[in-house]
């Protein structure tokens, strides 16, 4: 579950059309201090492209607006656009000025006023998906930071905002709600607004018809929007309080809770938690807290498959585990020792095969019961001398089996001794219990492994008669 939970944080960036999807479901309302003053296809049809407007064209929209009572006027990237001084000499009076220009363009002339101002305009906009942030600042090519223009607008109704590469979210406004804050560009130029509509906002003068190549970009519903649209709804994010996002750390402890959470709880309730995950990204939301739903859902789905993958491996291994001792039981040896059988005459295969001698003493002075933990204590002592490479096995009822790994004939022997001195002075209860040891490797003549066994029984037989006539006493005469 530890790896889960470090590993599981590197899939954030997969929740994104999860919250593309809450952004739409849950719209914020524009800010009611924008104005967005369009350059649609009627204004293009009467002036034709903004490349060969006249400087006239834009002071007549700035005296506009400024009769209007305007507080500031926000300039998005506009092809043939005439400088401040330009525009100054044009009109009387005019609101301050904010400028967008390029990323990495020099700074702007376009200052000689006390008011004006510019920023860079850019969004976040990955080439395969939709725009979905903004930032408050970005680098420029000599490493220091400059204001983005829709920072530099928001600054213009609130508080100065920090200058930072954080990404903020741009929230969703319907079309609607835009479209209600838009005029047409030839409106203002002709004076068709009402001025007390105007009094106090910020107006942001931008390309809005569409077809227009780069200046149209991918939302989050999928349409094609202006780039100025776009803009208007950044400077929006930036008056409200920001959708922040779970820090990693806690990211990581919500894809441990919810992995652990489906090993514990087991069955079905895993995608329970998976569902619940999801479900609590847009309750977060209105709270403005941007939950990774996918990922810790993700998570309590990896929990199940821990489940299940268990499950599935415990029974895999019911029909070749001994559930007494834990090691392989007789059908696990059979297919162990055939797959080694198949390369031995380039490698030898080493077998050891062990009894506990009087494990029918055991039986039948003490019971079953004793005697199952009688096996159960060589089995532990015969685990805890295991040495790499070997596989032990429960042979038969009393009998262990131990494959040899690698061996020669001078390695069985020493595996012999090994494991015949690690398995002396195991008793139960203060009862002794004496194990054989039988050995052999494989030799020409043999044609299969029954041949290997049989004479690793020999080899255990013979073990066990020097050991009983070791341990008799001899005959006196009186």
């Amino acid at each position: 579950m530890a790896g889960i939970s470090v590993l599981l944080p590197l899939l954030i960036p997969v929740n994104g059309r999860l919250e593309n999807a809450v952004n739409r479901a849950l719209p914020s309302r524009l800010d009611h201090r924008l104005v967005l003053v369009g350059i649609d296809k009627a204004s293009l049809r009467d002036y034709g492209r903004p490349e060969v407007w006249p400087p006239e064209l834009y002071a007549a929209a700035l005296g506009t607006l400024a009769n209007a009572g305007i507080r500031a006027v926000a300039l998005d990237s506009l092809p043939g656009l005439p400088t401040s001084a330009t525009l100054g000499r044009l009109t009387h009076h005019r609101p301050p000025l904010v400028l967008a220009t390029a990323h990495g363009a020099p700074p702007s002339p376009f200052m000689p006023q006390s008011g004006d101002n510019s920023g860079i305009s850019v969004l976040n906009a990955p080439s395969f998906s939709a725009v979905r942030e903004v930032q408050t600042a970005y680098p420029a090519p000599d490493t220091t930071l400059t204001p983005s223009f829709a920072r530099q607008v928001a600054a213009l109704l609130a508080s100065p905002l920090p200058l930072g590469t954080s990404r903020h979210l741009i929230r969703y406004a319907i079309p609607a709600n835009l479209a209600a804050h838009t005029l047409s560009f030839r409106d203002v130029v002709n004076g068709h607004v009402r001025f007390g509509a105007l009094q106090g906002r910020v107006a942001v003068i931008g390309l809005t018809a569409r077809g227009l190549g780069q200046l149209t970009l991918p939302d989050v519903d999928g349409r094609l929007v202006s780039a100025t649209a776009l803009q208007v709804r950044a400077i929006s994010s930036l008056l409200v309080p920001p959708l922040r996002r779970l820090p990693p750390p806690l990211t990581m402890l919500a894809c441990l809770l919810a992995a652990a959470l489906a090993l514990t709880w087991r069955g079905w309730w895993g995608f329970v938690v998976a569902w619940a995950a999801l479900l609590l990204t847009p309750a977060l939301w209105h709270w403005n807290i941007v939950f990774p739903g996918v990922t810790v859902s993700f998570a309590a789905l990896s929990g199940t498959a821990l489940v299940a993958f268990e499950q599935w491996w415990a029974a895999r291994l019911s029909g070749t585990r001994d559930p007494l001792t834990g090691f392989g039981n007789h059908l696990a040896f059979t297919r162990a020792i055939e797959q080694r059988w198949r390369g031995h005459p380039e490698r030898p295969v080493g077998l050891l095969l062990i009894d506990l001698d009087n494990l029918r003493q055991v039986r039948e002075l003490h019971g079953r019961l004793r005697g199952e933990e009688a096996l159960k204590a060589l089995a532990a002592r015969l685990q805890e001398k295991r040495r790499r490479g070997d596989l032990t096995f429960r042979w038969d009822n009393g009998e262990f089996a131990v494959l040899l790994g690698g061996v020669t004939p001078q390695g069985v022997s020493a595996a012999t001794q090994h494991y015949g001195q690690g398995l002396r002075g195991v008793t139960l209860d203060g009862l002794p219990l004496e194990a054989n040891v039988g050995a052999a490797i494989t030799a020409p003549g043999m044609a299969a492994p029954a041949d290997l066994i049989d004479a690793a029984s020999r080899s255990r037989y013979r073990a066990k008669f020097q050991r009983e006539r070791q341990t008799q006493v001899p005959l006196t005469k009186p």
